[in-house]
């Protein structure tokens, strides 16, 4: 199949990125893509996904949200994207990334495939623990 694997995203994004990402507000998401901090996965063109990061202590990557529509999972669009992304983060001149997902959530078992590590957890009151995944590129 023919899909782009993580493409940088951009304002002519947003209304598709807006739509299904509610986990935060419309004003951070056109921030973030004036940042550059969205990459989006097309598969036959047509929208498959999204990540977007931010920077633990203003300089570690850190992916805040990798999400794939249901038709498109279990299909390598995850990984590709982590790919595109950590050769971006890595092209950047960052020599780590970081991630977290919560223990309760198969996605720790994808990351650490991949190579994260776990450094350590926290939990919020009446949350899961969350734990913190470190990649060293």
């Amino acid at each position: 199949h023919s899909g782009h694997p993580g493409a940088a995203a951009h304002q002519q994004d947003f209304a598709q990125l807006a739509k299904y990402d509610q986990h935060i507000s419309p004003e951070e998401l056109r921030r973030k893509l004036d940042r550059s901090e969205v990459m989006i996965a097309t598969d036959n063109g047509i929208f498959a996904g999204w990540m977007r990061w931010n920077f633990f202590w203003d300089e570690i990557p850190f992916l805040n949200m990798l999400y794939l529509l249901e038709p498109y999972r279990g299909k390598g669009h995850g990984r590709a994207m982590m790919d595109a992304w950590e050769n971006r983060m890595r092209a950047e001149g960052h020599e780590h990334v970081m991630t977290s997902t919560q223990t309760d959530e198969c996605a720790q078992f994808f990351y650490r495939k991949l190579g994260y590590v776990g450094i350590g957890a926290f939990a919020c009151p009446g949350d899961e623990l969350e734990l913190i995944l470190y990649k060293a590129l």
